[in-house]
């Protein structure tokens, strides 16, 4: 019975696991807000580039 033996390293495994789960939790949430915020910024950008052509020609 190890785990008896050794709680400590138990509880740190433990710790450890949770710590990289909430790192991969916000590695995508950040990711995801950053392709979010791209493709918005390349919208509003082809949006401007259309309307300066629009003037350009009329």
């Amino acid at each position: 019975m190890q785990a008896g033996r050794h709680p400590h390293t138990t509880e740190q495994t433990h710790r450890i696991r949770r710590a990289k789960h909430w790192l991969v939790r916000r590695r995508h949430a950040l990711l995801s807000s950053a392709l979010r915020g791209a493709a918005y910024a390349t919208g509003a950008g082809f949006v401007g580039l259309g309307f300066w052509w629009v003037q350009q020609h009329l």
